[in-house]
């Protein structure tokens, strides 16, 4: 199962129609009145609900996005076969982008423009989103779940499109969890000065900017040095740290960069435990850094996805496995899975109502937080678009499957600090 949900948390990095918005809120414009005066947004029908969206189904990213999709596909199939949504089933366009940004823009203008769709759900991959996300506001369609967490999808008290509103981002966001690790940092170890290494790359700002607000907030000291992406020299911004003083050390770095900063880290004689994000905490970090920390610091991370309600597990192996039965414990089919999760609670908020972008946007917004089916909640109220708000914590130990342990359950940033 530990295995399992470190597949699960490293999946996770791989990843014009004005009148549509009003810019206060966002709605779009209705296609009608349906059956008994029922106004109906575009992608709507009496009887269907049209949703889309483009990822990389061929090519090297096929592996990601191929069972991606069909846990999106699963969920809707489980749907259907219960009558749909309000007497509505659910039809799901797709088209592959090739992890292509300018292919994803086509893609994103002929779904909201040619084909009308209702919203788009599982936006994929970094590039693509970040070349899109200005369409996405501009467009003002619902948009459900990102398989990406960069800084550009997070908003505080977004009220127009502009600035987020129609954007519903479920998976980590970088700078919600530099916040949530500063908050384990104050909460869990007692840190008084915070330490932040971090890449030169979007990935590292994102977090550097959530932890930097959050010390502030808390008037916790800290000190952040940056590193380049991918170097193999980081002794300068490690020197630095450790002379400094910090008490906890924040390895804001993806990939290749973190195991380097670690093995200095050890080098250098730290004694602080250091913290990292949940896109590092998979089997292949453990064997590069265990052996170099050993007796000396812990290498904790985060994650995003529990597994303590085995009923819902169970409900998605049975419903993935009649679309390919080795995606039972795919990490990118689960994904997909929770993508659709939330698109539909937010349906099932408005049942009985008009269809429209508007009554969609304000039942996420304004009913209550959304339970991940295999995580924490999701609170979108007040413009808040942060992502998974709630985050567990493992630690390397390379003697348990997989590598990380579990040390600690999901808690939210408030619980922590509180505690």
């Amino acid at each position: 199962m530990k295995k399992l949900m470190s597949m699960l948390l490293a999946a996770a990095l791989i990843f014009s129609l004005a009148a549509c918005s009003n810019g206060d809120g966002g709605s779009g414009d209705g296609n009608g009145d349906g059956e008994g005066g029922v106004k109906y947004s575009q992608g709507v029908t009496d009887d269907k609900i049209i949703i889309a969206n483009s990822a990389a189904t061929s090519g090297s990213y096929a592996p990601v996005g191929v069972p991606f999709n069909a846990g999106i596909q699963a969920y809707l199939d489980m749907v259907n076969a219960q009558g749909g949504i309000d007497g509505r089933t659910i039809e799901f366009l797709h088209i592959d982008d090739e992890f292509d940004p300018v292919k994803g823009k086509a893609a994103l203008q002929s779904f909201v423009e040619d084909e009308g769709v209702f919203a788009i759900v599982g936006h994929f991959g970094t590039p693509v989103v970040g070349a899109t996300i200005d369409d996405l506001k501009e467009y003002g369609i619902p948009a459900v779940y990102f398989a990406t967490g960069i800084g550009q999808l997070y908003a505080e008290n977004a009220t127009t499109n502009e600035e987020g509103y129609n954007i519903f981002p479920v998976q980590p966001i970088y700078t919600t969890e530099g916040q949530i690790m500063v908050a384990r940092g104050v909460g869990t170890f007692n840190a008084t000065k915070i330490g932040i290494i971090y890449t030169n790359d979007d990935a590292g700002k994102d977090m550097l900017a959530g932890a930097e607000a959050k010390c502030q907030e808390l008037g916790i000291d800290y000190q952040a040095e940056q590193v380049a992406a991918g170097s193999a020299d980081v002794s300068a911004a490690v020197t630095s740290i450790k002379n400094g003083g910090a008490d906890f050390i924040i390895c804001a770095a993806i990939q290749a960069t973190m195991p380097t900063i670690v093995k200095e880290l050890a080098a250098q004689g730290n004694t602080a435990p250091v913290i990292t994000t949940y896109v590092n905490v998979s089997s292949a970090i453990p064997p590069l850094v265990a052996s170099d920390i050993a007796g000396k610091f812990d290498v904790y991370g985060n994650g995003w996805v529990a597994y303590d309600d085995q009923e819902a597990l169970a409900l998605y192996q049975e419903w993935v496995s009649k679309i390919d039965e080795s995606y039972n414990m795919n990490a990118y089919a689960q994904t997909g899975w929770i993508a659709a999760h939330f698109f539909c609670e937010g349906l099932r908020r408005i049942e009985g109502q008009d269809i429209t972008w508007e009554n969609y946007m304000d039942a996420l917004e304004n009913g209550g937080y959304i339970q991940n089916p295999f995580g924490g909640k999701v609170d979108y109220a007040n413009g808040n678009r942060a992502g998974t708000q709630e985050m567990n914590l493992s630690k390397i130990n390379p003697d348990v499957e997989g590598g990380w342990e579990l040390v600690d359950g999901l808690q939210s940033m408030d619980a922590l600090l509180a505690g």
